[in-house]
């Protein structure tokens, strides 16, 4: 079916507008344009996918077996002497000829199935790789998004500090304030730009690992990334059930699912060793060309068709196929300790992603209330300082517990957020399918009363204010 220009027009528009946006020059990611540049170019996923490819390869090879070969084989060779005899000096024979398996004891059909399930097991592998970079992705994104935020909180801490440090200065020129006032609000201004270096190189760090996931290679000497990200580090509140997740892996998990491939294909490559057992019969026909070295039984040049069967078939081989046999149960065995410690493994993903999950729930619970704490406790300790009650340094010190509050505070989001990663991940279950991505209409019924997290995060804007 062929589209015509209008709906060329439209799908080019319509995928320019789910694009990522250019910021600065730059494309702009979301974090689900982030999981598709991931699973488009990253280095294990496509590792992965060729994979696929060569499982398919060897399908092509072992299926084979059951069409018919066609070969062609020459000779030719000539005596220099020859000595009481009266052959020949010259012998030559070429051939063409047709053959078709018509009984291997199970070894074609054994080698088709095995290439079959390595195909399904090639797959699952690469659903399993395709699930954990989409994870990791997820992780490092809401890991950028929280060291961005972190930047931007101990910016506006600097900026707030240095305020006041500027404040105290001016009152010690007035002279109602003491030098000691000057350098408490110096010390904490040094104390505070070591965090702010160190949570930009946390930043830094978060985008050489998302260009890692996206397989971008960074030339040498190079300043900046290609790419940006948008969005803010955001709470989706959501309450899973233990048991259903649990089933749902165990049910869905390709990795599972491979380890189960690997007993299935134990299983045929006991049919395929024990084939060597048993007869093996081919059917052949084609035409040769040779010549007959004896003079008295014929002339030199001689040619026509040739029809037959040829049948093997090993009655002792030194134990060979008894070997082959006791390995392949062995390595069956161990294909169903693989499955089991698979199982056991999966659901231990599971459990740990969903109790970070309520850890990160009931840290988030008591840092929200808490952020509101050392705010009043903030305020009153500036209103204590104006009515002469309290001290300079329990101001700074009231500002300084906000700040690590509320970076606590956006900390443990990005736990949640994580554990969500994992937990989707673990569940081989989509957002939805996990009802993860709820509503942000809900968030806000929720959060009616509270402030956005960008809000909650911020410092205040200056330490005498009331």
């Amino acid at each position: 079916m062929r589209l015509n220009f209008a709906a060329i027009s439209l799908l080019i528009a319509a995928a320019l507008f789910a694009g990522p946006k250019p910021l600065f020059g730059k494309p702009a990611y979301n974090i689900d344009q982030a999981v598709a540049v991931a699973q488009e170019h990253n280095p294990d996923i496509l590792i992965a996918r060729k994979k696929v490819v060569a499982a398919h390869g060897s399908f092509i090879e072992a299926r084979s077996g059951y069409l018919p070969s066609l070969s062609s084989s020459g000779l030719y060779d000539k005596r220099q002497t020859q000595s009481e005899t009266n052959l020949r000096q010259e012998d030559y024979n070429a051939i063409l000829r047709l053959e078709q398996n018509l009984y291997t004891g199970g070894a074609v059909s054994s080698q088709v199935a095995i290439a079959q399930l390595n195909i399904l097991k090639a797959n699952y592998e690469l659903q399993e790789i395709a699930s954990r970079v989409t994870m990791d992705v997820r992780i490092a994104f809401n890991e950028l998004l929280l060291n961005r935020a972190k930047v931007h909180v101990r910016e506006e801490s600097v900026r707030v500090l240095d305020e006041e440090l500027n404040n105290q200065q001016e009152r010690l020129t007035a002279g109602i304030a003491s030098k000691l006032n000057v350098q408490r609000a110096e010390v904490a201004v040094a104390n505070e730009r070591p965090e702010l270096f160190n949570t930009e190189t946390e930043l830094k760090n978060s985008y050489l690992r998302l260009s890692e996931l996206f397989g971008t290679d960074l030339p040498p000497g190079a300043q900046a990334l290609p790419f940006d990200v948008s969005g803010e580090l955001q709470y989706r509140r959501n309450h899973p059930d233990l048991t259903e997740c649990l089933a749902r892996a165990d049910a869905n998990r390709p990795v599972i699912k491979a380890r189960q491939k690997d007993i299935e294909i134990e299983d045929r490559q006991y049919v395929l060793d024990r084939s060597a057992m048993r007869p093996h019969v081919r059917a052949f026909s084609g035409y040769e060309v040779y010549s007959e070295r004896d003079p008295e039984v014929g002339q030199e040049f001689n040619y026509g068709g040739v029809v037959g069967i040829n049948a093997t078939w090993n009655i002792f081989d030194g134990f060979a196929t008894k070997g082959r046999m006791q390995a392949t149960r062995a390595r069956r065995q161990a294909a169903v300790e693989a499955l089991a410690a698979a199982r056991r493994s999966v659901a231990s993903e599971v459990r740990s992603a969903f109790f970070d999950l309520q850890q990160a729930e009931r840290v988030l619970e008591s840092e929200t209330k808490n952020v509101q704490t050392a705010d009043e406790a903030l305020e009153m300790a500036k209103g204590n300082l104006t009515a002469g009650l309290g001290t300079q340094l329990d101001v700074l010190q009231a500002a300084s517990d906000v700040t690590r509050t509320r970076t606590t505070r956006l900390t443990a989001i990005y736990l949640h957020n994580v554990a969500l990663a994992r937990l989707a991940h673990a569940c081989a279950s989509s957002d939805e399918d996990l009802n993860f991505a709820s509503d942000f209409k809900d968030v806000k019924k929720e959060n009616r009363n509270s402030a956005q997290v960008s809000d909650l995060a911020k410092p205040p804007q200056k330490l005498g204010q009331r």
